[in-house]
């Protein structure tokens, strides 16, 4: 049997989804402030990403996967915060693909899809994270993207070489979402290749898996700079007038 049918008779029946939350960063360009603890409209950014799973329908439980010396502050924000969906929270590894799969190890036996968010992305609305969901459960792998809206250029030694068309490109965000068996596979196969991943998508991409995409959202941003939480903040404030 293929890949498409094992993946399709799988989904076939009622999916069960796993979210693995990776905040495992270090934050470099935060200019020293801890950007999944850093204030967002009075709450950390991590709760407010962990409030859209907790609050979305298509999510049975929560991984987060977080660095070492993280694992006590996000448990007793998960506690205060009764955010009852996570079910393990877990050190992350060096590289992106390794907290993910540090956190695929933690999932339900039952868990038939994996949902890969940012911890630093704390905008994206429990809406999204079902259509994303519901994609993957046709298709066993989704993701969000937006329309790229700046021109794009190619470069080499400082030297621009050539201008992609920009109606052809898209600027993919989390949560991405697989078959989880498909995902564990996929990421495995890259650690032992030694690809270097910057995005769970390329994972399932470079062993010839298409992803469907669906419409993301400019509010989904991700938090990597000083500018980014600005931004935010600014977001949040406008959900919030009346």
């Amino acid at each position: 049997m293929g890949i498409l049918k094992k993946i399709s008779r799988r989904l076939s029946k009622q999916p069960r989804c796993t979210a693995v939350i990776v905040a495992a960063g270090s934050a470099s360009r935060m200019q020293g402030v801890d950007k999944v603890l850093a204030d967002l409209g009075g709450k950390p950014v991590l709760l407010h990403t962990l409030l859209a799973f907790q609050q979305c329908g298509a999510v049975d439980e929560i991984v987060v996967v977080t660095r070492k010396d993280l694992l006590g502050p996000v448990g007793s924000l998960c506690r205060a915060s009764e955010i009852s969906k996570v079910r393990n929270i877990v050190a992350g590894g060096a590289e992106r693909s390794a907290s993910v799969l540090a956190g695929l190890e933690y999932a339900s036996a039952r868990a038939t899809l994996a949902a890969i968010h940012d911890g630093a992305r704390p905008l994206a609305a429990p809406a999204l994270i079902e259509a994303v969901i519901g994609k993957a459960a046709q298709t066993g792998a989704a993701a969000p993207a937006v329309p790229v809206k700046d021109t794009v250029k190619i470069v080499q030694d400082g030297v621009v070489v050539e201008t992609p068309d920009r109606g052809v490109l898209a600027a993919v965000q989390t949560p991405q979402v697989f078959d989880i068996d498909l995902l564990r596979a996929a990421l495995y196969k890259a650690s032992q290749d030694g690809a270097v991943l910057t995005d769970d998508c390329a994972a399932v991409e470079r062993i010839g898996m298409k992803v469907h995409l669906v419409e993301g959202s400019d509010e989904n941003l991700k938090i990597t700079t000083p500018l980014d939480l600005a931004v935010a903040r600014s977001i949040l404030e406008g959900r919030r007038a009346p």
